[in-house]
């Protein structure tokens, strides 16, 4: 019997010819992430091991994110313990602000995941990675501590899931749409501990980057990690990134799949999560015409140079709607530089938006954009629970870059159509 991509890379990391579902493994680890939220936990847990070192200064990676540049007393702490660690271990991926980008945004950039690798990292979104044709999870960060220490970790080798996307996306459809309609369909627990493989002509039509944000998802469907085979796109990706060598695997014909989910991509819309689940999904049509307060555009989901150019294509020459905020944050300081070599950054300014430097800020109501009592939102990021971007009965509505500027601009939720 054949084995997923899923399958294959995990039993690589274990020294196994083959595993299969339901199989506890040991693995060694590529890379081993944390933040500035996770990763002062994760130090801690590290030094009751009393294990002076790392087990490799250049697989660990610090990215302070989620409330830098530091919004309060505490959170500064929080980045100092991380510099603090990273000084004394001698960390070599440790990025400091003015260096830094959101994490999941920043690494594959770098090059530090790479086809082939098995990622854990202290965020959920870490399944980020699978984009590449890697296995990366989020884990606790007690399990992280004893990554940094060990350089390896065990797991249960998941079920998996194919999706297959046949046909072509309709025009302003994105990989956003395209997982947002996923979710939608199978609920916030249909992958529960399972790998959700991403397959067909729709895929294939995706840039990189919209690949990254379906894989940054799957964790909103409750999946062990999210995957995309790599072709000739992801290699273009990689080659001019990675510094070391790597391994491309793809599913064998015969591997066993739970389940097996067929869409047709040129009948899916762009859609909008409604509070307050990301399963919540209507498409576009039936959600246009919702006041908004404010929109986000940034996150480890959409935060991309793809997404900023989208972005510009929808603002150039308008203007956002009057006691409407749009907030714009690229994902990393070198997406930043684009969008300024580009011009970008001036479209969202003459069109009234304001941008910030990188940080996951608002996606978790860290700072940067926190919604008042009553609030509605529409966002480019992942989650919408309640109370995600601010108060209790604030609203988050969440969907593509398109979608999002085009609603800055109405004031309401819009279809870009409306705006061009």
């Amino acid at each position: 019997m054949g084995m997923t991509i899923t399958e294959k890379i995990l039993a690589d990391h274990a020294g196994e010819k083959f595993v299969e579902p339901g199989q506890f493994v040991n693995v060694k680890l590529d890379l081993v992430l944390a933040n500035d939220i996770t990763g002062p936990v994760a130090i801690k847990e590290f030094k009751k091991l009393n294990t002076p070192q790392v087990f490799n200064r250049e697989k660990i990676a610090l990215v302070p994110d989620h409330f830098t540049p530091n919004k309060d007393i505490q959170s500064a702490q929080q980045a100092k313990e991380l510099r603090e660690f990273a000084k004394e271990q001698e960390l070599t991926n440790y990025f400091e602000v003015g260096e830094m980008g959101i994490e999941h945004a920043l690494l594959p950039e770098k090059g530090l995941v790479l086809p082939g690798d098995l990622v854990i990292g202290a965020d959920s979104h870490t399944c980020t990675y699978g984009a590449l044709g890697a296995f990366s999870t989020g884990v606790g960060s007690t399990d992280l501590a004893a990554g940094m220490a060990l350089g390896e970790t065990w797991l249960m080798v998941p079920e998996s899931i194919k999706f297959v996307f046949k046909g072509k996306l309709k025009p302003w459809v994105s990989g956003k749409d395209l997982i947002l309609y996923t979710i939608g369909q199978i609920g916030v627990d249909g992958a529960l501990y399972k790998a959700m493989e991403f397959t067909g002509e729709a895929i294939e039509e995706l840039s990189m980057d919209g690949r990254f944000t379906m894989t940054n998802m799957a964790i909103e469907a409750g999946a062990k990690n999210g995957i995309i085979a790599p072709d000739e796109k992801t290699i273009a990706y990689v080659r001019e990134r990675a510094k070391r060598p790597y391994k491309v695997f793809s599913s064998d014909p015969d591997a066993k799949y739970a389940q097996i989910f067929e869409f047709d991509a040129s009948d899916i819309e762009p859609q909008v999560a409604f509070p307050h689940s990301p399963a919540n999904t209507k498409p576009i049509s039936e959600a246009a015409g919702i006041p908004i307060d404010q929109a986000v555009i940034g996150s480890c989901t959409n935060g991309r140079i793809e997404d900023l150019r989208i972005t510009a294509q929808i603002l150039k020459g308008k203007k956002v709607s009057p006691y409407t905020r749009l907030i714009i944050i690229p994902g990393t300081q070198e997406i930043y530089r684009q969008a300024v070599k580009e011009g970008l950054v001036e479209i969202f300014l003459d069109a009234g938006a304001v941008v910030s430097t990188p940080t996951c800020g608002p996606c978790l109501g860290g700072h940067m954009g926190i919604l008042a009592e009553g609030e509605k939102c529409i966002a480019t990021t992942n989650r919408n629970f309640r109370g995600r971007m601010g108060h209790v009965t604030s609203e988050i509505y969440l969907a593509s870059p398109a979608v999002a500027a085009a609603s800055a601009v109405k004031g309401r939720i819009a279809a870009p159509e409306e705006v061009r």
